[in-house]
């Protein structure tokens, strides 16, 4: 019974979490983000939640509600992820972001929110808490580009897959993660080499403006 009790705890079915919408899963989340100083997170497949523009995170969550079948607190589920946003500007916090080019190019919303979130990404670029890496089409990597994550210090690991979230605490499972994403980073540019990267991903909306 402990060990099925670990395995509920660690593993938490979207099909439960999502009963009653996104917008307690959300509500969550903020608990763990507050409680931590240094996030670091490494996404090869969309814009990651904590740099989405609301339009774009709609169309995130209107699509996972379908897949799940969950309800579409649509509205609240944005409004909280929004919310939660202003955890970029607090002194104190620092925001280790990395991501794959390709999650620039998954046309997941409608031109005008891609086009968007594009033009957001450039505006985080310099800020004092936020440090934004993406790793380029091309780029030699010493690993495959696998599955999102986020890092809470150096005590919790969310990982999402498409039945669950793993919630992964013990020591050894977290520094392996920290592994994974510090050998990622190794292969990312920052800085003007990002803004160009953003600029290359924002010229096929270019007929938008």
């Amino acid at each position: 019974m402990a060990r099925l009790q670990g395995l509920e705890t660690h593993t938490r079915s979207w099909c439960r979490q999502l009963r009653a919408g996104h917008r307690p899963v959300r509500d969550v989340l903020t608990i763990e983000y507050e409680q931590s100083a240094e996030l670091r997170a490494w996404e090869g497949a969309m814009v990651v939640g904590m740099l989405q523009t609301a339009d774009y995170a709609r169309a995130v969550f209107t699509r996972y509600a379908e897949l799940h079948r969950a309800p579409k607190d649509i509205d609240e589920a944005v409004r909280a992820r929004v919310r939660r946003q202003q955890l970029l500007f607090e002194p104190g916090r620092q925001f280790h972001i990395v991501m794959w080019e390709a999650a620039l190019h998954a046309d997941v919303a409608p031109p005008e929110a891609l086009a968007a979130q594009i033009d957001r990404l450039g505006t985080l670029i310099g800020l004092d808490t936020v440090t934004l890496g993406i790793v380029p089409f091309g780029a030699r990597l010493a690993i495959p580009p696998a599955n999102g994550f986020w890092l809470y210090d150096d005590r919790l690991a969310i990982v999402e897959d498409w039945h669950a979230e793993l919630w992964i605490d013990d020591p050894d499972s977290v520094a392996l993660y920290r592994r994974v994403r510090d050998t990622l980073d190794a292969s990312a540019v920052y800085g003007t080499s990002v803004r160009r990267i953003l600029a290359r991903a924002r010229a096929r909306f270019d007929d938008l403006v």
